[in-house]
């Protein structure tokens, strides 16, 4: 049967909703994320659900597709070429492997590279757009909409800086992904004709020594603008940074790494056994128990934004007796901007028996 809960306690000190925009540096991007590669917290947010152009930041998602619905070792022959922006001059005809047309595409952004490995994985270019917008669904990107494998503008091709987050944050746990955008010099080989060519990573940040820095692409274009995703590694936590349409993208994403690494700490807001409210029971042989945190909950955050956190407790409307020791009753929710930041489980800190049944008559 299903529990009917409701907000007990509402714990609300100084919180406002753009607490997390003013506790860092400001960036002169458009949009701007910071989030968590391994749990997906959002640490700074400006205009995150906004639509924007993402130009070659496309490229994840067909880098994605290809590493999911491909085969690396497999030879791609050429058949559509792309001229415009970037590319490593591919001809109809040429023969290359789809590793070599990914590196091509993640590492020096080849439009035409991306052309040709939709043509390939996807049977027919349209085909595999289809499979790039079914994808972001997928992975909750539903503010995004792919019309192209390269990010050339178009008035439909769009995303967020959140959307992007999410992309990258899902691309990075495959291996071949991460390798290759923080690869920052790779040579590109034809099968057919016989030829090579060495190319540098348009990510700068790989060539700036920034600590840890390991990825992962650039983007631009007029209607963009200057577009980045940036992620760095530091003691076991990686950082994903995302601008976009911003007037120094290095910058911008420096400051946001900066931010996460220097700012961000694990704290122990709550502690195994604390106690968390005292609740009514019904039939039971006390009329109240108390409810205890179940386990400590560490959260990440800035120390200065410890005022501006919300507290929820969640229990069920009706409590009876019997109650064991331990049992969990409900739970705690800490909000920061109204996103949830962490839970923990509320138990009963002592049994409490029912009451005797003519009690229980003399009590309803």
């Amino acid at each position: 049967m299903k529990k009917c809960f409701i907000v007990l306690l509402v714990l609300c000190l100084n919180f406002c909703s753009s607490s997390v925009a003013q506790a860092v540096p400001g960036v002169t991007a458009g949009a701007a994320v910071l989030m968590d590669a391994e749990s997906g917290r959002v640490y700074f947010a400006k205009n995150a659900e906004k639509r924007h152009y993402p130009a070659s930041l496309t490229k994840i998602m067909t880098a994605v597709i290809a590493l999911e619905s491909g085969n690396l070792e497999e030879t791609v022959m050429v058949n559509q070429t792309e001229s415009e922006g970037t590319v490593i001059d591919l001809q109809t005809g040429d023969k290359l492997t789809l590793e070599e047309l990914l590196k091509a595409a993640l590492i020096c952004s080849a439009n035409d590279a991306t052309v040709a490995i939709a043509e390939y994985v996807g049977g027919r270019y349209n085909n595999f757009i289809h499979m790039m917008n079914v994808k972001a669904k997928a992975l909750g990107a539903f503010n995004s909409h792919y019309t192209n494998t390269n990010g050339l503008h178009d008035p439909g091709h769009y995303c967020t800086a959140y959307d992007m987050a999410l992309i990258t944050r899902y691309a990075l746990h495959n291996p071949q992904f991460a390798g290759l955008v923080q690869t920052r010099e790779a040579t590109i080989k034809w099968q057919h004709p016989e030829r090579e060519l060495t190319v540098l990573n348009s990510n700068r940040l790989l060539f700036s020594g920034y600590p840890g820095i390991n990825g992962v692409k650039t983007g631009t274009t007029a209607m963009a603008g200057n577009c980045l995703i940036a992620s760095a590694t530091r003691n076991g936590k990686q950082l994903i940074a995302v601008v976009l349409s911003s007037a120094d993208r290095y910058y911008d994403a420096r400051v946001l790494l900066n931010y996460g690494f220097e700012e961000i700490h694990p704290l122990i807001i709550l502690s195994a056994g604390e106690p968390a409210v005292a609740v009514a029971i019904q039939e039971g042989e006390t009329s109240t128990v108390d409810v205890i945190v179940k386990n400590d909950l560490e959260l990440y955050l800035a120390e200065k934004d410890i005022a501006y956190l919300e507290r929820k407790i969640y229990l069920p409307k009706v409590i009876k007796a019997p109650v064991q020791k331990g049992e969990k009753l409900g739970y705690v929710v800490y909000y920061l901007g109204g996103q949830e930041l962490g839970r923990s489980d509320l138990v009963a800190g002592r049994q409490v028996r029912q009451a005797a049944w003519y009690r229980r008559i003399w009590l309803n």
